[in-house]
């Protein structure tokens, strides 16, 4: 009976950890330029890909690679972008609305006119990158650090990163 209850419980260890794992169609659709929101594109590599105008809007990108992207007004509103990497992409005018960019690197991101609107930034590192003309708030800078490089609008301001 033992060792049934292991077997069972190996069973669904497994299934649970196949549940969230991405989904290899909607992740190669999305890299071939595609829109793809409300997909599973967890951990899916976007690194250095042109992909301006598309729609994540309510995607599963947590622990994705997006540096050095271009996704100029991409629509991310909804999505889970945690633990994600940004780091120098352009995201000019991209909606991040209530998304969840817990612990992202953002580092040396251009986000010149983006909209972050309700998004969770807690632990999000910020250096270096623009925000010049972002719908941001102080309450959300509050939550992550910066540099003296980081380019915030007018009155807002970052705790530097230690």
């Amino acid at each position: 009976m033992k060792h049934i209850a292991k077997i069972t419980a190996l069973v669904l260890a497994f299934t649970a950890g196949s549940a969230s794992a991405q989904n290899a169609n909607h992740v190669e659709n999305a890299q071939g330029g595609a829109s793809c929101a409300g997909c599973n594109l967890f951990q899916a590599n976007f690194s250095y890909k042109d992909m301006p105008r598309r729609n994540f809007a309510k995607a599963r990108m947590r622990q994705s690679d997006l540096s050095l992207s271009t996704m100029n007004y991409t629509n991310f509103s909804g999505a889970d972008l945690s633990i994600s990497n940004l780091f120098g992409g352009r995201f000019t005018g991209a909606n991040f609305k209530n998304s969840n960019m817990q612990k992202t690197i953002l580092v040396g991101a251009h986000f010149d006119g983006a909209d972050f609107t309700g998004a969770n930034l807690s632990g999000a590192l910020i250096s270096g990158s623009d925000f010049h003309n972002a719908k941001i708030n102080q309450a959300q800078l509050n939550t992550v650090c910066g540099d003296e490089y980081t380019v915030l609008p007018a009155g807002l301001s970052v705790t530097r990163c230690r």
